[in-house]
Parts: structure tokens; C-alpha cells; sequence
């Protein structure tokens, strides 16, 4: 089956019909034209080098060739290979704080973005481990099931925004609670839960929540983003900052004796995430501590690019329709296959 990588194709495919309703209302105008000047049955006897179907011919030769070209463009793949392996590591489910107080700049470029630069690093330092990934607010959602899946893993990350979740809050317990549900039943293998937040407005029962995971085997990390000063939220697209309802600016501060809170209840470790990359070196020594089993990974490969042979298929019909004269070629005028006895 295929696989189109940008969806703005499908926009580029309505020129198409566009053009052949351009070409019907300008073919009629034309008739209306030539019926002006006489019968267009002696028309055509007077006009005997001239054409009726060539141009069409060229016109819908044309069409074909820019709707391969279109689906050229939008590079569509095809097939893949699933191999299954055994692969010796740990399974990690990381929640993401994407409430709106993620968007404040206290830590560059912003908090969220931070976070994701994080996880992508993370993805890749991983080589033999399973990942999952869940966004929350004022609630959760699970955004990629655990898997060894890396490129898909960096592919959902890019897709994240405070807008997906209209809900606003810091629901860390519903995203605790439901990253202990997301792992697989193998036994034996470290499992890490990693809550990436602010910790500002929080719905409470996150240190129970670490505590419930706790007891099931699960360790959880927390990576506290943004600094005690505080700062503004901006706004996504105004330009302006967020106010209260007292029209005073929004001053988003992390809450970092929270985050200590939970991680310890969770048997994991506390770490913050400012404008340094020693974050990153601390929770790959801390996951490093986790013990590791040989799992079952199921590994998609990459799809085949197949634009080359929509390319040269358009190639081949432009070739087609430069050779085909717009009128009757006189060399051939007097060929006729069939003749009247």
C-alpha cells in the first residue's frame, strides 16, 4: 500500500479539475465562435489540415502528466519489512506536561520545546530499549503506545501542542496512572516512568500515584522544567502574555518541592531541566541503574521511495504530447488503411 508523506497534494490535485473545467467553457465559447461564421460540417471541409480531437488528445495528456507529477511531488512510498528481534534493554513510558504554563520562555526557547529537544535526545540514545508517549493537562492521553519504533516515537513527538488538550491543568496522578497501564507484561525488565513537567497547578494525588507505581515494580523520574523565578506565558499567535481575571500578567513558576515529592515517593530521582544539557547526562546514569532482560521488539523498516517512477512515466507522456501535432500531419494525409471498393 502507499504512503503519501505531505497531505498538500491533495490540494494541488483540485488544479486538475480546475483546468478541465477551464478547457470545457473555453472549447464551448469556441464552437459558439464558429457557428457564427457558417455550418461547422462545411467548416471542417474547409479547413481540412485542421484537427478536431488532436488538442483535446494534447490537453488530457497534459492533465495525466501533471497529476503524476503532483504524486510525484508528495513522494509516495510503499511497502514495508517486519523483523522481530530480541533486543536486551529497559521500557520507558515518558508523560509530557503540555498545559499552556509549558509555553513560558524561563528555560530556551520554551519550556515545551525544551522538553521535546529532551526527548528527542533521549530517542536517541536509546538502541535496545522500548518507548511510549503520554501528553496530559487537565487530563491524559495515551500519544504512542510503548514500542521500538524510534523514527514514529520522533515523528508524534513533533506533532505535540497545548492546543491538542482543551482541558487545562497539570493532571500528573491521570498521567502516572495511566502510564502504569501502558507497559508490557514482561517481567523482569526495569520500567521507567519519566514526567516531564512544571508542576504549576497541580490536581493533587501525584505522590500517591508515584507510591501505586512504585509497588507494581515501576520507577518514576520526574524532570522538572522552568526556574523558581518564574515567567510570563506568552500567548500562541497574539503576541501578548496570559492574565488573570484581575488583568494582571501570569507569572508561571516551577514547582519544584512537588516534583521532589513525587519522584521520591516513586523510587526514582529528581532532576532539573534549565538552559545546560547535564539533565540529559543525569537521567541516562539514572535509567542505567535500571536492570535490563531481553525483549521481543517488532521492527518496522523505512518505506521504499517510489517517485522515480512516477518521474519517468511523466517523462514519457510530455514526450508523447510534443509529438503529436496540433494538426494533421500532411505527410500522412494521403495514407488511408481502409479504402471504399
Amino acid at each position: 500500500m502507499f504512503r503519501f508523506e505531505d497531505s498538500i497534494f491533495l490540494y494541488l490535485l483540485l488544479v486538475i479539475p480546475v483546468l478541465a473545467l477551464i478547457r470545457f467553457f473555453s472549447c464551448r465559447s469556441q464552437k459558439k465562435r464558429l457557428r457564427k461564421f457558417g455550418d461547422p460540417e462545411i467548416l471542417k471541409q474547409m479547413m481540412p489540415d485542421v484537427s478536431w480531437y488532436r488538442p483535446s488528445l494534447k490537453f488530457w495528456l497534459l492533465e495525466f502528466a501533471l497529476f503524476l507529477l503532483i504524486v510525484m511531488l508528495a513522494r509516495p512510498q510503499m511497502g514495508t519489512k517486519i523483523s522481530h528481534e530480541q533486543r536486551n534493554g529497559i521500557e520507558t513510558i515518558i508523560a509530557l506536561d503540555i498545559s499552556n504554563s509549558m509555553r513560558a520562555e524561563d528555560v530556551e526557547p520554551s519550556r515545551l520545546d525544551k522538553s521535546k529537544m529532551l526527548i528527542e535526545n533521549m530517542v536517541d540514545n536509546f538502541t535496545n530499549d522500548k518507548i511510549g508517549l503520554i501528553v496530559f493537562a487537565g487530563n491524559a492521553f495515551v500519544q504512542l503506545p510503548i514500542t521500538s519504533d524510534y523514527v514514529s516515537a520522533k515523528m508524534f513527538l513533533n506533532n505535540i501542542d497545548p492546543s491538542m488538550i482543551a482541558t487545562q491543568g497539570t493532571d500528573i496522578k491521570g498521567a502516572i496512572d495511566m502510564a502504569t497501564n501502558c507497559f508490557t507484561q514482561e517481567e523482569g525488565v526495569g520500567k521507567a516512568i519519566i514526567v516531564i513537567t512544571d508542576g504549576e497547578d497541580h490536581e493533587g494525588g501525584a505522590v500517591e500515584a508515584a507510591q501505586a507505581a512504585k509497588k507494581k515494580g515501576m520507577r518514576v523520574y520526574v524532570l522538572g522544567v522552568g526556574s523558581s523565578k518564574g515567567s510570563p506565558i506568552p500567548l500562541s499567535g497574539s503576541g501578548g502574555y496570559m492574565k488573570d481575571n484581575t488583568g494582571q500578567t501570569v507569572i508561571s513558576v516551577l514547582n519544584e518541592n512537588m516534583c521532589k515529592e513525587v519522584a521520591s515517593a516513586g523510587g526514582g530521582a529528581y532532576i532539573h531541566v534549565d538552559n545546560n544539557s547535564t539533565a540529559q547526562e543525569q537521567l541516562n546514569s539514572e535509567l542505567a541503574k535500571l536492570s535490563k532482560k531481553d525483549m521481543n521488539s517488532t521492527i518496522y523498516s523505512e518505506y521504499d521511495e517510489q517517485f522515480q517512477a512516477f518521474g519517468i512515466l511523466a517523462i514519457v507522456v510530455l514526450v508523447i504530447e510534443i509529438c503529436i501535432l496540433d494538426r494533421k500531419n500532411p505527410l500522412l494525409k494521403n495514407i488511408k488503411l481502409f479504402r471504399r471498393k
